[in-house]
């Protein structure tokens, strides 16, 4: 029988994993993944933060999981997603979307917060995005959608450090495409413009920045993190099966405007 359409975008049975996402970003894909029918498992650095997510989904009706890990340490994510895959299941669905921002003019730019940015938006991605795939590839299947941003492709002052991380993730997630689709694999990014969240929070409460990010963005205001629930359902379902090495840029037209 045809799978329906709506039914492509269901993802009962499955397994899914969203780094950072105790709040903010992370924690509105993990409970939209949970309301098309994913189990989902959270993670963050911060146990505490994690349990207060992980219990509020659980009260929501969710079955959710709290595995509390750093996604900088390589031994630390092996043996994270190998305790995962023995304790509840295959990870089907993968989001590295722990991230963080340091804003600096550039010639003033930290060192040390140089080496946090890449470790905590480049390497994380190559690593947990290594040891998720290591387990998908011998079963043919699996999702991987990547946090890139839209300074992936757009600079702005004070950010120059960032913008190359979120570079270097619009890249990575293409070369993991074209390592990985053979396998059965889907690797796509998803591309935020900006949002209401707890890393923008001084941008928010900025009149200067908000006015100027109104004019910029022709949908004329900040993006609340629930509108990119659809892309991140989409992109972990069967609806995208031939979607592979794709960012989708959901940011209220910024990147298509002048």
């Amino acid at each position: 029988m045809r799978e329906t359409a709506i039914k492509r975008f269901d993802l009962t049975g499955r397994l899914a994993l969203v780094t950072g996402s105790s709040k903010g970003i992370g924690f509105a894909i993990a409970r939209g993944l949970a309301e098309a029918g994913a189990e989902v498992v959270l993670n963050a650095r911060t146990a505490s933060a994690l349990e207060e997510a992980r219990a509020k989904l659980a009260a929501e009706g969710f079955k959710v999981h709290a595995r509390a890990f750093d996604v900088t340490d390589a031994a630390a994510v092996a043996a994270a997603v190998d305790a995962i895959e023995s304790d509840i299941g295959p990870i089907e669905i993968l989001f590295n979307n722990a991230g963080m921002q340091h804003r600096a003019p550039l010639e003033d730019f930290p060192l040390d917060a140089w080496e946090r940015l890449k470790a905590t938006n480049i390497d994380s991605v190559f690593f947990v995005g290594q040891a998720v795939a290591r387990k998908m590839i011998p079963r043919g299947r699996g999702k991987i959608v990547n946090i890139a941003s839209v300074q992936s492709e757009l600079a702005r002052t004070g950010i120059a450090p960032y913008t190359a991380t979120k570079g270097a993730v619009k890249m990575l997630t293409k070369g993991m495409a074209t390592d990985w689709a053979r396998h059965g694999l889907q690797v796509n990014a998803i591309g935020p413009g900006y949002f209401n969240t707890e890393l923008n929070a001084a941008l928010v409460a900025n009149p200067e920045f908000s006015a100027w990010l109104e004019k910029r963005t022709p949908a004329g205001r900040w993006a609340e993190v629930e509108e990119l629930i659809g892309a991140a359902v989409f992109l972990a379902s069967d609806a995208a099966s031939f979607v592979n090495g794709h960012v989708l840029y959901v940011d209220g037209g910024i990147t298509a405007s002048l």
